[in-house]
C-alpha cells in the first residue's frame, strides 16, 4: 500500500468515527497540511463516499451514507476485529452462521496478502448457541424501540408447544438486551400495567406495529441494571436481596475461580473472608457449602438463624428412616 493510499484509509477510518472532523485537526491527526486532507477528501468523494462540508470558522468534514456501497477500506485492526466478530456468530445466539460465514469469505478475498495472512491465523472454536434468535425478529423489536412504536406479539410458552390461543402481548418496548448467550426485550406491558421482560427466542412480532409512545422511566439506573436486578430477585440494583460474610479454611487462591460474583479478602495463607450472594439466606449457605471446608459466619445474624434451620433439617434427613417400597 502506497503513502497516499495509507494515509487515505487512516483518513477514512478517522470520518468513520461519527462526529465531525475540523479541517486543521484532520491534518494534525494524519501529519499533513489541510490541502492535502482537501484532496483526500476529494479521492474519497470520487470512490463513491458521501463526505459532507461542515461550516464554521474551522471548517470540517462529516461522513455520510451512501445511496449505493463504495469500496470497502479497512485498516489492519479493523479487519482482524471483522474476522473475530463474524467468527463468533454462533455463540451469539442470532441465526446469521451462514450469512457471516460468506461475509467472512467475501472479505478475505478482497485483503491483501499479507493481511489475508493475519486474519487466516485467527481460528478458534465457537461454542454454538442453541437458544436461536431470527433475525427477523431482532430487526423489528429494536426498530421498534428505535422508533417508539406499541410492539404487539404472540410469545412462545417457557415449556411446551406454542398456542395460538395465548392473548397477543401490547407492548411499548424500551431496550433489546444481550445477557449470557440470551436475548432479551424490556418493555412495558399494556395489559399488565407494568415492566416486563421477554425473551426474543420467544417473540413473534405481528405487523403493522402499534402508535407511537412516550418512554417511561425505568425503575434502574439503565436496562443492563434492571435486567441483571430482576435475575436477582431485586428490582432497582444489580445486587442479591441477602448477603452473608463468612470465613473459610481455603486459600485466596483456592476460592478465587469459583467465587462467581462474590468477593474475597485473603486473611492469611490458610484461609480468606468471602461475601457470597443469593435470593435466600439458605441459598448463601449452599453456596459457602460447596467449597467443602469448614468455616466460621461473620454475619448478618440472618444468616446464623438460616444456618441453624439449615442444620436441623440436615439432622432430620439424617435420623429419618429409610422408607423401601416393597410393592413392586
Amino acid at each position: 500500500m502506497t503513502g497516499s493510499s495509507s494515509r487515505m484509509l487512516a483518513l477514512l477510518s478517522l470520518l468513520q468515527t461519527p462526529r465531525d472532523w475540523p479541517g486543521h485537526v484532520l491534518a494534525e491527526r494524519l501529519a499533513v497540511s489541510p490541502r492535502t486532507v482537501r484532496r483526500d477528501v476529494d479521492r474519497l468523494r470520487e470512490l463513491g463516499y458521501r463526505i459532507g462540508a461542515v461550516k464554521g470558522p474551522d471548517g470540517g468534514y462529516r461522513l455520510a451514507a451512501g445511496s449505493e456501497l463504495p469500496p470497502l477500506l479497512f485498516d489492519d485492526d479493523q479487519a482482524v476485529a471483522i474476522a473475530v466478530a463474524l467468527q463468533s456468530v454462533p455463540s451469539s445466539g442470532i441465526d446469521i452462521d451462514e450469512a457471516a460465514s460468506r461475509a467472512l469469505a467475501t472479505v478475505r478475498q478482497v485483503m491483501p496478502s499479507r493481511l489475508r495472512h493475519r486474519v487466516d491465523g485467527i481460528r478458534f472454536t465457537d461454542v454454538e448457541n442453541t437458544t436461536r434468535v431470527d433475525p427477523a425478529v431482532l430487526e423489528a423489536a429494536s426498530a421498534a424501540v428505535r422508533d417508539r412504536l406499541v410492539l404487539r406479539f404472540d410469545y412462545d410458552p417457557a415449556s411446551g408447544p406454542a398456542s395460538g390461543d395465548r392473548p397477543v402481548r401490547r407492548t411499548e418496548p424500551h431496550a433489546v438486551v444481550a445477557r449470557e448467550g440470551r436475548w432479551y426485550l424490556l418493555a412495558w406491558d399494556l395489559d399488565a400495567g407494568d415492566w416486563r421482560i421477554f425473551r426474543l427466542d420467544r417473540v413473534h412480532p405481528r405487523i403493522p406495529t402499534g402508535p407511537s409512545f412516550t418512554p417511561r422511566p425505568l425503575p434502574a439506573a439503565d436496562a443492563q441494571t434492571y435486567l441483571a436486578a430482576r435475575a436477582k430477585g431485586s428490582t432497582t440494583e444489580d445486587r442479591w436481596p441477602c448477603t452473608g460474610v463468612v470465613e473459610i479454611a481455603l486459600t485466596a487462591r483456592e476460592v478465587a475461580p469459583w467465587i462467581g460474583d462474590g468477593t474475597l479478602e485473603e486473611i492469611d495463607d490458610r484461609s480468606c473472608r468471602i461475601t457470597v450472594g443469593s435470593w435466600s439466606w439458605t441459598g448463601v449457605l449452599a453456596a459457602v457449602a460447596r467449597f467443602d471446608a469448614p468455616f466460621t459466619i461473620v454475619g448478618p445474624a440472618a444468616l446464623r438463624d438460616a444456618a441453624g434451620v439449615l442444620a436441623e433439617r440436615f439432622e432430620a434427613a439424617r435420623d429419618a428412616e429409610i422408607r423401601v417400597d416393597t410393592r413392586r
